[in-house]
């Protein structure tokens, strides 16, 4: 899986992933806006789950360069990924959109949500990727 892309025509914001398998690992780059960058990297572990019916939770680490926001969008990826696979996730986002309000804010929110779960979908059954 190359790339991944959600978007939200409305306001024309996207998010874009690239993966990469690394062993069982998994190493995914996250951007949007009008420049992708490293704002944040999060790196999820799975761990057995203590909640019943669950198999798997996750343990983050998470570094972020200053001033940067991107850390619910790359924790929520790398979060899902780790949980839903089982697998390790390294995932940096960088995310750069000119006067971005609490809309905007808002939207790319939701497509970091959007995102993990195509990411899981496709990656979850490879066979489904188109």
């Amino acid at each position: 899986m190359p790339v991944c892309r959600v978007e939200d025509p409305p306001s024309g914001r996207c998010l874009e992933a690239r993966v990469e398998e690394m062993g069982e690992d998994l190493v995914v780059a996250v951007g949007g806006g009008q420049r992708f960058h490293v704002g944040c990297v999060v790196l999820a572990q799975p761990l057995p789950s203590k909640v019943p019916g669950k198999e798997w939770s996750a343990s983050c680490s998470v570094l972020t360069i200053p001033p940067h926001k991107e850390e619910p969008i790359a924790r929520g990826i790398a979060t899902r990924l780790a949980e839903v696979l089982g697998r390790v996730a390294v995932v940096t986002a960088g995310v750069h959109d000119d006067n971005l309000d609490a809309d905007g804010i808002a939207c790319y929110l939701r497509l970091g949500h959007d995102l993990a779960e195509e990411l899981a979908r496709r990656l979850a059954d490879p066979a489904r990727d188109p």
